[in-house]
């Protein structure tokens, strides 16, 4: 496998606005599973990845999602019908997008929902092969070959022109995770549907808090790999590290929601948002 990421990104973000003609963008929203959530190219995380993010005090940078489902194993919470494992609310965690001034595939600066940790001057992940650098995003796009399935370089390729994925052969170490082996590992099921009522309605309108974020979060965190089995102890602790989390990414996230609002999009502006935040750095593509 080799792939050409100068200047894309595209796995990156939800790039769906700068493709408003293709009618297969959008890909997640295809098929049974369709996410509560308005935001494409989630990156998953394990329950171990979870950990992890929260030993090093990123929560902030973690959000839950949730899906409707045509036919298949459900359960309504808070009026909202939701997929289910065995009653309980199924649900991923994975990477936060936000709102940032990048230019993709060399198209005029915008704001696009961008993964927390891309730098948007570089196009270039601030995490890219450290400690929490998530095992989706270091395989990606393997696991699409794998299973002959069109990958995100494809699809740019596609609308933008261009050569991203240079070769095709899956790597070895290619292993989508599908199935029950799954649950506990990287689906999780929420165990007290009650609990999160008022959380999953708030997915629903798009109005989701940290809080909710951060409870979905904690029992991911909590959860066994093969199993339902949530550790109540394991639970509690994550569930206060999520809410206190405070980071670099935070601080920005606030930032650029609020900017893009009102500011012209300006990719340099990354240095000031991030950068004196003390987000890591990238090398650029001339390293």
């Amino acid at each position: 496998m080799e792939i050409d990421c100068e200047g894309c990104a595209g796995c990156c973000l939800d790039w769906r606005a700068l493709a408003p003609d293709d009618a297969d963008h959008g890909h997640e929203r295809r098929g049974r599973y369709r996410p509560l959530d308005d935001v494409d190219n989630l990156a998953p995380v394990s329950s171990d990845e979870v950990r992890t993010f929260l030993d090093e005090g990123l929560g902030g940078a973690l959000v839950a999602r949730l899906f409707r489902i045509d036919d298949g194993p459900s359960v309504t919470v808070g009026g909202v019908e939701v997929a289910a494992v065995r009653g309980r609310p199924a649900f991923l965690v994975g990477l936060r997008k936000v709102p940032k001034p990048v230019a993709p595939f060399g198209a005029e600066p915008r704001w696009l929902p961008s993964c927390a940790f891309l730098d948007p001057e570089t196009l270039q992940c601030r995490i890219h092969g450290g400690e929490v650098y998530p095992g989706t995003c270091s395989t990606y796009p393997g696991d699409n070959l794998a299973l002959d399935a069109e990958t995100e370089c494809e699809r740019v390729e596609r609308v933008h022109g261009g050569e991203r994925l240079i070769d095709d052969e899956p790597p070895a170490d290619a292993d989508p995770v599908l199935g029950p082996g799954a649950v506990g590992g990287r689906v999780f099921a929420h165990p007290e549907a009650d609990r999160v009522e008022g959380a999953v309605e708030r997915l629903a309108a798009g109005e989701a808090t940290r809080a909710d974020h951060a409870e979905f979060v904690a029992v991911a965190a909590a959860s066994a790999p093969g199993t339902l089995a949530v550790s109540d102890e394991r639970y509690e602790r994550a569930r206060e590290r999520a809410l206190d989390a405070e980071s670099w990414v935070d601080g920005a996230v606030a930032e650029w929601a609020e900017r893009a609002g009102t500011d012209e999009p300006d990719p340099a502006t990354a240095r000031t948002v991030e950068g004196e935040r003390g987000a890591p750095g990238t090398p650029g593509w001339d390293d």
